[in-house]
């Protein structure tokens, strides 16, 4: 892997356990999200990385949220034109960095899991929502306050929340600039697990092994139907779903395992 200044990497067998640290609060800010959208780049060209984990790398944060410097800059800017900016050729505005970096992770054929070691408001909230998987330490917050100060989540968020908790609740949240507590989002179904910190990077590699023994193609073709097909009208998302159905069937992996398991006495769901 690439050495990055605000990314240190290490292997956990199968896994890739990347810890983003920017001191003194753990901001995200342009540089990172560069360095984050090169690692997704490595991840996907890297078969031996069967699973992403994402923590951060200062005590009690994962990421506080976007540095609002930077976007107060942005601010100065924007008020001298009335678009977004750069376009592409056929005159529609160029997704900023930050969306082309959560749609990468988003796509990557690897199961991604953010540990959520501490605060994650903001942009920090918006890139857990584009993992596969968000286990939490309880004790520490996470939301989009962007209301706050005046701004909305520009990141995903008002998408990924909205179709992850559905309308109501998204709006509650997003509308009074709401966070909640680790236990609170694990009941609403905004994080997957509430976690005492002590056990939160044991559970969550526990749970990147459990994913690493999967057949990496199965994994990545549900993660494409899931994600993609939910974006299309049913019948075009069944023909989607029928092709990489198709595409499992002749892997090597399917043969191997289907034969396993008429040869033993396990369930299914025990293999």
């Amino acid at each position: 892997m690439t050495t990055y200044t605000y990314l240190h990497s290490e292997r956990e067998g199968a896994t890739l356990v990347v810890t983003m640290t920017n001191p003194p609060r753990n901001f995200l800010n342009a540089a990172m999200v560069a360095e984050l959208t090169a690692l997704a780049e490595e991840v996907d060209r890297d078969e031996s990385v069967r699973v992403l984990a994402l923590t951060g790398g200062i005590d009690g944060i994962f990421i506080t949220h976007y540095d609002v410097g930077e976007l107060s800059g942005i601010s100065d800017v924007a008020r001298g034109r009335e678009s977004f900016g750069a376009g592409e050729p056929d005159g529609r505005p160029r997704l900023h960095g930050m969306h082309r970096l959560l749609l990468k992770l988003q796509a990557l054929p690897q199961p991604v899991i953010a540990c959520i070691n501490g605060v994650a408001m903001g942009g920090g909230c918006e890139l857990a929502l584009a993992c596969d998987f968000r286990y939490m330490a309880e004790g520490y917050s996470i939301g989009l306050p962007e209301v706050r100060v005046g701004i909305l989540p520009g990141a995903g968020g008002t998408q990924r929340m909205a179709r992850l908790l559905g309308t109501a609740k998204a709006l509650e949240l997003m509308l009074l600039g709401d966070v909640v507590a680790a236990r609170e989002a694990e009941r609403i179904g905004l994080v997957h697990r509430a976690v005492a910190p002590g056990r939160l990077r044991g559970e969550a590699l526990a749970l990147a092994a459990e994913l690493a023994q999967r057949p990496p193609l199965s994994l990545a073709l549900i993660k494409q139907c899931v994600l993609q097909g939910s974006e299309l009208p049913l019948p075009e998302a069944l023909r989607f779903e029928q092709d990489a159905f198709w595409r499992t069937m002749r892997s090597d992996d399917a043969a191997r395992l289907m034969r396993q398991y008429l040869s033993s006495d396990r369930p299914l769901n025990e293999q």
